[in-house]
């Protein structure tokens, strides 16, 4: 009805308002700033001793489609130079961790340097921005990431898995990004950052959509991928889906085939009814 639109359209021109100002205020230059606070106080920016760049702004500059272009695919790069850990194996939150400089974030600053929030790796954000790789369709740094921070990475050698000291079987929440502690696992167990990391390999990598009754393939995979296979069951239908690769491309679908036909739109309505589909994604 009419009122539907009317709030429709309000919310709409604030959402637009808003990304607007974040672009123009919340820029710093190569990344996004994290938090203004109510003393003047900007976390997340270049021009701080401590938490100089936050994660969680540069992901959802991409995950929220807030950011522009040119903006999130720089705020990414920054990302990666100071916040994913190659030699640990861990994508940090944030980084100088706050230590003794004026800034007050709260209960976070209690931990130690490098520990939990602080300055370590909290797994939430790390798959967050293993999501935004995908999105930006760089499917060659997704998994890359991906497998980083897989835990069963960290217990490849009995020297791993004394470092990581935690099982290596489940995700945890945490892992300590500095000093003589770096890549020791923390709270495990954790279903929030299971969950995410589930929904960034098969939403996200895999790229199996299921949105409004209908079923559609957005790969984001590494160019060396030559083919995989999903099996998808919904009611009593069986959707066998095949995405071949032949260009080594690391994202786009150029052909959608069911039942050896080809659909046009690159998706598939789902059924209420038995039936078996065969899906052939040509990338």
């Amino acid at each position: 009805n009419q009122e539907e639109i009317e709030t429709s359209n309000w919310y709409e021109n604030i959402a637009e308002k808003l990304k607007e100002n974040l672009n123009e205020n919340a820029w710093d230059g190569k990344w996004y700033k994290r938090a203004f606070a109510d003393n003047g106080d900007i976390y997340g920016s270049m021009e701080n001793e401590e938490c100089k760049i936050d994660s969680i702004a540069q992901s959802w500059s991409v995950i929220s489609g807030a950011g522009d272009i040119e903006k999130k695919e720089s705020a990414m790069k920054s990302l990666e130079n100071h916040l994913v850990d190659n030699e640990n194996g861990l994508i940090k939150l944030l980084d100088p961790a706050f230590d003794k400089s004026k800034l007050e974030p709260g209960y976070i600053k209690s931990y130690i340097p490098g520990v939990r929030e602080n300055g370590g790796q909290y797994t939430h954000a790390a798959v967050w921005s293993i999501i935004a790789e995908a999105i930006l369709g760089d499917g060659n740094k997704a998994v890359e990431w991906y497998k980083m921070i897989n835990p069963i990475e960290h217990a490849r050698t009995k020297e791993a898995a004394n470092k990581y000291k935690v099982e290596p079987y489940v995700i945890a929440a945490d892992i300590y990004g500095e000093s003589n502690l770096a890549g020791r696992g923390g709270w495990t167990w954790y279903t929030g950052s299971s969950s995410w990391m589930y929904v960034a390999g098969i939403k996200y990598i895999l790229g199996l959509r299921i949105e409004n009754g209908f079923l559609s393939l957005k790969p984001s995979i590494p160019s060396e991928w030559k083919e995989y296979n999903l099996k998808y069951k919904n009611n009593n239908s069986i959707y066998n889906i095949k995405v071949e690769n032949p260009n080594g491309k690391t994202n786009g679908v150029s052909k959608f085939i069911v039942n050896d036909k080809e659909i046009e739109d690159k998706k598939l309505r789902l059924s209420n009814t038995c039936g078996i589909y065969n899906i052939i994604v040509i990338m």
